[in-house]
């Protein structure tokens, strides 16, 4: 069971990729070492290890199942079936053993496009929320907050513009709560940084999850990565 929720997650991770490294995205680049070119066409890189790991999660699965049926109708004690459940163990063991080989890998030798992850996160009105929560800190009841950053979002479809392309005006049409700080708020690293609760991608809770990571994986030697 511990194996596949690991394959679980290592597979979510590789649809990421698949979708981060297609040309309709271009946020990372897999190095050749974990592609194949394409047969068909010259331009073209296939995330092989992404997609493959990707696939054999759906054999761990299928292992797991293996051994829940065949354990679904014995009594408490040794019977013969457990035979049975070596080739399903050993499969699951091989295939996360060789995943886990291989994924640190590829991931220390991806590159980044962090332009092009700018460019796609500047799009969309992604700083709404925080226009909300300014409001709130403000005084007003999020439900109203939510609806004056709904008016202000329809405004700027109808103008063809973002909320960076507004002045200090236009903003004071929604609510005169609105001052210059908004300015600050409305910014694409205010909106990742000032997000500090558990989980949140501030730099502070970044590094409380990543020193909690580490401090999992140094608890005890893992009998499946050895």
């Amino acid at each position: 069971c511990c194996v596949a929720l690991l394959m679980m997650h290592l597979s979510r991770l590789s649809e990421d990729l698949i979708l981060w490294s297609s040309p309709a995205f271009s946020f990372v680049e897999i190095s050749d070492a974990f592609t194949t070119g394409s047969s068909l066409m010259p331009q073209k890189k296939n995330p092989d290890v992404a997609e493959l790991t990707r696939a054999k999660t759906a054999r761990v699965y299928g292992d797991l199942f293996s051994l829940l049926a065949t354990m679904k109708a014995l009594p408490l004690s040794y019977n013969r079936d457990l035979q049975e459940d070596k080739s399903s163990l050993f499969e699951a063991v091989k295939i996360i053993k060789q995943c886990l080989k291989l994924y640190p890998r590829m991931i220390g030798k991806m590159k980044l496009k962090h332009e092009n992850m700018r460019k796609q996160a500047q799009k969309g009105f992604f700083a709404a929320t925080d226009l909300a929560d300014y409001l709130v800190e403000k005084g007003v009841p999020f439900r109203e907050a939510h609806g004056m950053v709904g008016k202000l979002v329809k405004h700027c479809l109808k103008e063809n513009r973002c909320f960076e392309d507004l002045a200090l005006k236009d903003y004071q049409k929604i609510s005169s709560l609105f001052e210059a700080d908004v300015f600050q708020r409305i910014r694409l690293e205010e909106s990742v940084f000032n997000k500090e609760s558990t989980g949140g991608t501030g730099k502070k809770s970044l590094a409380r999850q990543i020193k909690l990571a580490r401090e999992k994986l140094t608890e005890g030697e893992n009998p499946i990565a050895s």
